[in-house]
């Protein structure tokens, strides 16, 4: 009689085990049961199962069949081809995000994390010991802190220079306030993002930002030395707080590496290649991302303050402020450019002190005192001519006007050319 072979896994062996110890009556059902993690009852459908079919009574009835919860072939393989088309770098969660908003493909993260890693478009990743830190607790109110950053990366993929991203993010929230790339991290593009975030919320308590040189002066003995930002948001009696490192600043640091994922791969798929498109694109990106990311405050209080009702004055604020001293002209010059006051007080402004307001916006402005000053940009400033009369012109004209100088020659008389015959002199002379 031939042997039937019979596969069990570990754990239906387990059970064989402590069944036959249970027939054997060297345990209770309810020792049994116990081991088994079961009740008692289904440690009797066990038992009777056992003894009516035997070691087969033991073994699922579901190994070899297809699982109900199975996705169909054709969803399985309409889903991967997408993806190896438009997301072939994507990872799982943001392919399934783009799959489900964009192609009406619905699989879990996970599912399409599986079908991704066998068909070698993601490497299943070990998980690394995270670093301890010790956690800073958020901040309760929306608008009580703000975390500002500046990300250089090649946002378009080599379809434009490399630029940079200028960031900001609620503490208490992790929402993104707001997003404006520029082509360096400079004062002007800060000043920029900001008067875009004040007039959409208003002024916040504090801004958290690291030691760039936009933000604080690094100088050895120049701590109580403000920054043009650093003017500028004291002004508005915003309080600034450094952090020492990227560690402290965590949130906006994270937020930076999201953005390189997930903004990167939508700017490629919206065809988007200019920091002018780019920027144009932000608010609608910034809805998508707040609408997954952000948390909810544990205050419902709103921290942000009243904004300026001034827009001329919020302009000037947020700008870079130089102080020149006006000549006895009322001229002044600033970037080599010299600009004359166009005032009917002109005495009353000799040799004044005036601020000059280089603006984001490419503008310029002058201001004395609470005053702002028109003036006109003087652009070849030369002596003026003298005049002469008829006679003087001519003269200074025949002297500018060289008589072309003819090359020399002997006359006949010269004594290089009696040479010859004084010559003939001496040799009569000496016969």
């Amino acid at each position: 009689m031939a042997e039937e072979l019979i596969t069990m896994s570990q754990k239906e062996l387990e059970r064989l085990e402590i069944l036959e110890r249970l027939n054997c009556k060297k345990i209770t059902q309810k020792e049994a049961a116990r081991q088994l993690c079961l009740c008692s009852r289904q440690v009797r459908r066990l038992q009777q199962a056992y003894k009516e079919e035997g070691v087969q009574g033991l073994i699922s009835k579901k190994r070899g069949k297809t699982s109900n919860n199975c996705l169909p072939s054709e969803l399985k393989n309409t889903a991967i081809a997408i993806v190896k088309e438009y997301y072939y770098d994507f990872g799982p969660t943001l392919a399934q995000e783009y799959l489900t908003s964009k192609h009406g493909v619905h699989l879990s993260v996970e599912t399409l994390r599986q079908l991704m890693i066998t068909h070698g478009l993601w490497r299943a990743k070990s998980k690394k010991q995270a670093r301890v830190y010790q956690q800073r607790e958020r901040r309760a109110c929306f608008g009580e802190l703000v975390q500002i950053d500046g990300s250089h990366h090649d946002w378009f993929e080599g379809r434009n220079a490399k630029c940079c991203l200028l960031v900001l993010i609620d503490d208490a929230t992790s929402a993104l306030l707001g997003l404006h790339f520029c082509e360096a991290e400079t004062t002007q593009g800060y000043f920029e993002l900001m008067h875009n975030y004040f007039e959409r919320y208003g002024l916040p308590m504090g801004l958290y930002s690291d030691k760039h040189g936009v933000f604080k002066v690094n100088h050895e003995g120049c701590d109580n030395n403000l920054t043009q930002y650093g003017r500028a948001m004291d002004e508005l009696g915003i309080e600034l707080i450094y952090a020492s490192t990227p560690q402290a600043k965590g949130r906006v640091e994270r937020a930076n590496k999201t953005l390189q994922d997930r903004l990167v791969k939508a700017l490629r798929i919206n065809n988007i290649s200019t920091i002018e498109d780019a920027n144009s694109f932000v608010a609608e990106y910034i809805e998508q991302h707040n609408n997954k990311f952000a948390v909810m405050p544990k205050s419902n209080n709103n921290a942000h303050c009243a904004l300026i009702d001034n827009p001329d004055k919020l302009n000037k604020i947020l700008s870079v402020q130089s102080i020149r001293k006006l000549s006895k002209e009322i001229e002044c010059s600033y970037n080599g450019v010299t600009y004359q006051i166009q005032s009917n007080n002109k005495y009353s402004l000799q040799y004044k002190e005036i601020l000059i307001c280089e603006h984001f916006q490419k503008g310029l402005s002058i201001h004395f005192k609470e005053a702002k000053l028109d003036y006109k940009i003087i652009t070849n400033k030369t002596k003026a001519a003298d005049s002469y009369d008829e006679k003087t012109i001519n003269t200074k004209v025949d002297k500018l006007v060289k008589p072309v100088k003819k090359p020399y020659k002997p006359a006949a008389t010269h004594p290089w050319k009696q040479y010859d015959l004084i010559k003939d002199k001496k040799s009569a002379t000496a016969a």
